[in-house]
């Protein structure tokens, strides 16, 4: 049986995938690791699709060992946990004069391959520079004059569907495009049936061992009910069962009875809709909300707003008052979505001439950035 699993080499990032083992038995699963054979052959920045849990950092992993940059680092970043105000920073560093420098996590992965998990999470700003770091090959940090030349390798991964994303301005069409030159998609488990049975005893040995005693073994009525089930968590979520299971199995053999299954199932895809009309684009929303929430993702409510508020603004020509206007809301709330999300910079402050000064006071003067308005 050919198996890989999750490291944490000291050398890199902690890991920020949810599954944790992979097998190959199933005849999709084989595809699906030749086809990363080829991603580990080029350079190009690549693309893993698929759901949570189905072990796309795992596949990126084994891609980087495969690949010229074996054995350099290999940093893996979720960028849904990034301070969308200090992303970039967090990213490609910082010059912060008198030579000193603020190294970002592109630094730490120089020479070796970068890992971008949910990277549709990305605030615009750092779409921009990724894009241009994959362009160009080099970067420019925040306070620096002159750009850096990077060598570094991005794999990327979302478990939402980008294409939809980039329609409605919510990701940069170019970047997409760039991170696309090679793409892998990866099946959920229930379509890769031949992997279920030889993972649940992956992990039932494991756990087995880890409780003090031998591996548990699998009983034929417990194989029958983890076949039948589809797997909505896919392999974190057969990990977790048997996981379970192995605390409350008294006799070394895990039954069905011990099986703690979820009730939840994967939506069944609704009929397809003609996707330039009203009711189409809103069925693509509906479903990109829907596995946004399905993905874990944190504040959904804020970020989908904030999605929504930064389109109609670029689309209105960054017109505030416009944009307020389409959207029946006010132009403050407009503009303080706008300054949290990074969109529109916050207004520089400077110093006040010596004739606004009192007596050991200095009152602020602001400048407001020219904003166009209605």
């Amino acid at each position: 049986m050919r198996l890989l699993t999750l490291p944490a080499p000291s050398s890199t990032t902690p890991p920020t995938e949810r599954a944790r083992a992979l097998v190959f038995e199933d005849p999709r699963s084989q595809q699906l690791l030749q086809r990363v054979k080829q991603v580990a052959s080029t350079d190009a920045a690549a693309l893993l699709t698929g759901e949570t849990g189905t072990g796309k950092e795992i596949l990126a992993r084994h891609a980087h060992e495969l690949g010229a940059r074996r054995g350099r680092p290999f940093v893996a970043v979720r960028c849904g946990a990034l301070s969308p105000s200090l992303a970039e920073n967090e990213l490609f560093g910082e010059e912060q004069g008198a030579g000193a420098r603020k190294r970002g996590l592109l630094d730490a992965a120089q020479g070796g391959t970068l890992y971008l998990d949910e990277v549709g999470d990305l605030p615009p700003g750092a779409q921009a520079r990724l894009l241009r770091m994959l362009q160009e090959r080099e970067v420019l940090r925040a306070g620096a004059r002159k750009p850096t030349p990077v060598d570094v390798r991005v794999i990327a991964a979302t478990d939402v569907p980008l294409e939809s994303v980039a329609s409605a301005g919510g990701f940069r069409g170019d970047l997409l495009a760039r991170l696309s030159t090679t793409s892998v998609a990866v099946p959920p488990l229930r379509e890769r049936q031949g992997d279920i049975l030889p993972l649940a005893r992956y992990f039932a040995g494991l756990y087995g061992q880890r409780l003090g005693g031998a591996p548990y073994a699998l009983a034929p009525s417990a194989a029958e009910l983890l076949l039948a089930h589809p797997w909505p968590g896919n392999i974190r979520e057969l990990e977790h069962v048997i996981h379970q299971a192995s605390l409350v199995c008294r006799t070394g053999r895990v039954t069905r009875d011990d099986l703690r299954l979820t009730s939840v199932h994967p939506k069944a895809s609704a009929p397809p809709r003609a996707p330039g009309t009203v009711d189409g684009l809103m069925a693509t929303l509906e479903t990109t909300i829907a596995a946004l929430f399905e993905s874990g993702c944190p504040n959904v409510h804020e970020r989908v707003e904030e999605l929504v508020i930064r389109a109609t603004y670029r689309r209105c020509e960054r017109n505030l008052g416009q944009t307020a206007s389409r959207l029946g809301v006010s132009r403050d709330l407009v503009r303080a979505r706008l300054l949290q999300s990074g969109e529109i910079a916050t207004p520089p402050t400077s110093e006040p001439p010596a004739s606004f000064a009192r007596t050991g006071e200095a009152r602020a003067a602001v400048r407001e950035l020219p904003v166009f308005d209605s």
